[in-house]
């Protein structure tokens, strides 16, 4: 159906499975182990923290959130995957632009609640290094789960209303070259336009606000970790960088998918590219199937309690 030209279909083509076609049966098996393993290591993470009492501290409490974000993500991307893997013969997988633009929601607002909770881990640290006096009256239980609920909170309302504005675009193109489906992807399909171009700078905005911003946050709060430590004792300095390892490192892994992933698109705009396709798919699993082993291995308080549990399962 048409109108004025344009096509509003309400089906789109993902095409990027055409270059995975021929390896298909190979990457659902690998995607699968990596699923898997996933839930196991997440849910193994997050079961620790909740039922040791002394890890109820407010940065494990961030750790759980993280891992639960990345869980939640993993859950519903996953097996969306594994199924137009198994139904891609011709390497195209047709999709409904409303589940397309629900995964492109989902995606969107899960990826903007990993940066503020990210920022909010930071602020932890920030306070309990460098304001150790006060941290106790700053960071309390209360204060913690406000902050939980703004990560969670702010990130859909804001991706809600991009993704009602690009829900009203009508479209010139129905072949993305992606393996699912975001919002930037949908907008770039669009005739253009002043709707299209007001989309596009909401988009912008909101990607400033719960990625730009949350990452310039972190970076601030542990450059002053940074200068703290180097004014104090080595042995201070080593635990506080110890306990910022971690943290640092799941930053750095979202921070340049999302980065490799935006560039890419802003550079191969409109174009199919093989390397976009890559990116995305590796956007998708690198943060989660290694923030379960950055804070299952590096943070020593969780490792510990691993360790101890693996070692009763395999005693018994």
């Amino acid at each position: 159906m048409t109108s004025a030209g344009f096509n509003v279909t309400s089906s789109l083509t993902l095409v990027g499975f055409s270059s995975l076609s021929g390896h298909s049966s190979l990457l659902f098996f690998v995607f699968l182990l990596l699923y898997l393993f996933v839930l196991f290591s997440d849910s193994l993470v997050i079961y620790i923290i909740c039922s040791q009492r002394a890890l109820h501290r407010p940065m494990f409490a961030f750790v759980a959130s993280v891992l639960l974000n990345s869980l939640t993500a993993s859950t519903l991307t996953y097996p969306k995957l594994l199924s137009d893997l198994l139904l891609s013969g011709a390497g195209l997988v047709q999709v409904s632009r409303t589940l397309c633009l629900c995964q492109s929601f989902c995606v969107s607002s899960l990826g903007g609640a990993s940066f503020m909770l990210l920022s909010a881990m930071a602020f932890d640290r920030y306070l309990s290094i460098c304001h150790p006096m006060h941290y106790a009256v700053l960071v309390t239980p209360a204060k913690v789960v406000l902050m939980l609920l703004l990560c969670w909170m702010l990130p859909p309302i804001l991706v809600g209303v991009s993704t009602l504005l690009a829900s009203r675009l009508p479209l010139c193109r129905a072949q993305l070259n992606r393996v699912y489906c975001d919002i930037y992807s949908l907008v770039s399909l669009s005739c253009g336009g002043a709707a299209a171009q007001l989309s596009g700078l909401y988009g912008l905005l909101i990607t400033a606000v719960i990625i730009f911003l949350p990452a310039a946050f972190v970076l601030f709060s542990y450059t002053r970790i940074l200068f703290i430590c180097l004014r104090r004792s080595r042995s201070f300095s080593s635990k506080a960088l110890q306990t910022c390892l971690p943290h640092l490192l799941v930053f750095f892994n979202y921070s340049i998918s999302v980065s490799l992933d935006l560039l890419l698109r802003r550079l191969q705009s409109n174009r199919e590219s093989d390397s976009t396709l890559i990116t995305s798919i590796l956007m998708m699993l690198v943060p989660t199937v290694l923030n379960p082993v950055v804070y299952g291995l590096k943070l020593k308080e969780v490792f510990t309690h691993v360790k101890r549990l693996l070692r009763c399962r395999r005693g018994s």
